[in-house]
């Protein structure tokens, strides 16, 4: 848990960027640093929708061949201000989902256990093959870039909660509330799936409380890395 932690804390720190003067990232944040926030968002994510639509394309001729349709999934997740949106990615699971993991866990009270403790499953036994691929290397939430742009979503941010991960953050849940989900955020670069649930609040709630342009620069240049990675992906 120290390891992680210690990861944790050097991926989110903008310490690599202290030596570096950037007038005009200084300058932006002075002048409103939430109205920027969202124009470059926006067009950030266009601009990467743009180039990345023909592998869109091609992996939702795969999911519709191979499992049929619908090639989108969107799921409920809680947004800024607590209202709820559709949080779009492309389907990696069986049809009949829910019910394959209510047989999984009643076979497996394990698994079960996992899931109240981490919301995930290393072994979830409703995701496809094809699926797996797309999760492990994080393709699935390319669609979420729609979510951008329509303002759902930033391109830096908490990664956006179900209804039933509200009571994680108990009284926290409002610093959760005034940010919009992001695409990438501080879980993601900090380890993904090997950082506890607990600790992912931690880091939510931490970011709402320091939240600049250059931090989001940081983490976005960090996403890469840890995307090709695969870290705590699964």
């Amino acid at each position: 848990m120290e390891t992680v932690r210690g990861r944790v804390s050097a991926a989110l720190s903008p310490s690599s960027f202290d030596g570096i003067d950037i007038p005009l990232l200084r300058r932006i944040e002075q002048a409103g640093q939430s109205k920027f926030k969202r124009l470059f968002d926006f067009s950030a994510a266009l601009a990467i929708l743009l180039c990345v639509s023909p592998l869109l394309v091609l992996i939702g001729c795969i999911v519709a061949l191979g499992h049929g349709r619908p090639v989108l999934f969107s799921h409920k997740r809680i947004g800024r201000g607590g209202r709820t949106f559709g949080c779009l990615k492309f389907r990696t699971m069986v049809r009949d989902g829910d019910q394959v993991l209510a047989q999984h866990f009643a076979a497996n009270p394990a698994a079960r256990a996992e899931w109240i403790a981490t919301r995930k499953l290393k072994d979830d036994p409703r995701v496809t093959r094809f699926g797996a691929f797309l999760r492990k290397s994080s393709i699935d939430e390319l669609p979420q870039l729609v979510n951008v742009l329509r303002g759902e979503m930033s391109l830096v941010g908490p990664r956006p909660i179900v209804r039933d991960e509200v009571g994680y953050y108990g009284s926290r849940i409002a610093d959760y509330e005034r940010m919009r989900p992001g695409l990438t955020g501080p879980w993601q670069v900090g380890g993904r799936n090997d950082v506890s649930f607990d600790m992912r609040v931690a880091l939510d709630c931490e970011y709402a409380s320091k939240v600049s342009f250059r931090r989001d620069i940081v983490i976005l240049c960090r996403t890469i890395p840890a995307v090709l990675r695969s870290s705590g992906s699964y």
